[in-house]
């Protein structure tokens, strides 16, 4: 029932089972049936149905500071029995860019700062794991920054950006990235996610068409496919993925450019504010470093 405290908690915060929905990454059938299963459990009804609204009733407004203490007791099983000192167990989630390049530094640093800290990092793609943090489901999360205001629960703070450059096959002759869009099969970076979007936006202002071939949100996977020579995609400078692998020319944008933001969305109140912040520190050091090697002009 763990799961479905958590998703009570959010919807106690944002009022509704839709609004929740949209903040934690679920679709509004599956916040009601875990409701459904949570009251089910405890024997009583949390919320006042009236049609497709549902309110928090007297006891579902009793069960929150409960359903808190529960959670936050639950987090204290992480301490060794007959320890005087917990070992600290940090949530982490984050894209696959980051887990393959920046985090593995930054969790080494944070390691010799917290001797005794356990990580658990999982994937997923920004929206997920944004709405994982405002769940309570993890700590914290590197992510692409999201097109929209984040709920006053959430904090968001930047590490580094990303620009986006075209890249093509080896074999794809000249440096107008517009012909090259509009002649050669396009590799799109998935639109559901958030760096998608924003290739998709990019697209519509520059007013050009496409054709399409592959939508993909695996970054290395569409990066696989240039190399073969299937087609041309515009991708973030991303350090997994960059220097651009053989068979494969990267060609900038000019003063078209935009960029990527990768930061870090967490809680507001958090038990372990500390060690986030430490982490966050070590991610901007990696990141900038990154950055730095990567404004060299694209050849």
């Amino acid at each position: 029932m763990l799961k479905e405290l958590r998703t009570f908690l959010a919807v106690a915060r944002h009022g509704t089972f839709s609004r929740t929905a949209d903040r934690i990454g679920l679709t509004q059938s599956a916040v009601s049936a875990q409701m459904q299963r949570l009251e089910q459990s405890l024997g009583f009804a949390l919320f006042d149905r009236h049609g497709r609204l549902a309110t928090l009733n007297a006891a579902g407004h009793a069960t929150v500071e409960r359903a808190e203490l529960l959670l936050a007791q639950y987090e204290q099983l992480h301490r060794k029995p007959g320890s005087d000192e917990a070992a600290v167990l940090l949530r982490i989630g984050a894209i696959a860019s980051v887990q393959a390049a920046g985090l593995p530094d930054a969790m080494a640093a944070l390691h010799g700062e917290f001797p005794r800290l356990r990580m658990r990092v999982l994937p997923g793609v920004s929206l997920s794991l944004l709405g994982q943090v405002d769940a309570g489901e993890l700590d914290a999360a590197v992510m692409i920054r999201p097109p929209f205001a984040l709920p006053a629960e959430l904090a968001w703070h930047p590490l580094w950006s990303e620009r986006f450059v075209l890249v093509a096959p080896a074999a794809a002759k000249g440096r107008d990235w517009r012909r090259l869009l509009q002649e050669r099969p396009f590799l799109r970076y998935d639109r559901s996610s958030f760096g998608g979007r924003l290739v998709a936006q990019f697209l519509q202002a520059q007013g050009l068409e496409v054709q399409e071939a592959v939508e993909m949100d695996e970054l290395g996977g569409l990066m696989k496919l240039v190399a073969n020579g299937l087609g041309v995609a515009l991708l973030p400078q991303s350090r997994p993925h960059f220097p651009a692998p053989e068979g494969v020319r990267v060609i900038g944008l000019g003063e078209a450019e935009f960029h990527r933001e990768i930061g870090m969305a967490e809680r507001v109140r958090n038990s372990h504010a500390a060690i986030v912040q430490s982490l966050r520190e070590a991610l901007r050091e990696t990141g900038q470093a990154s950055a730095g090697r990567s404004r060299r002009p694209p050849g």
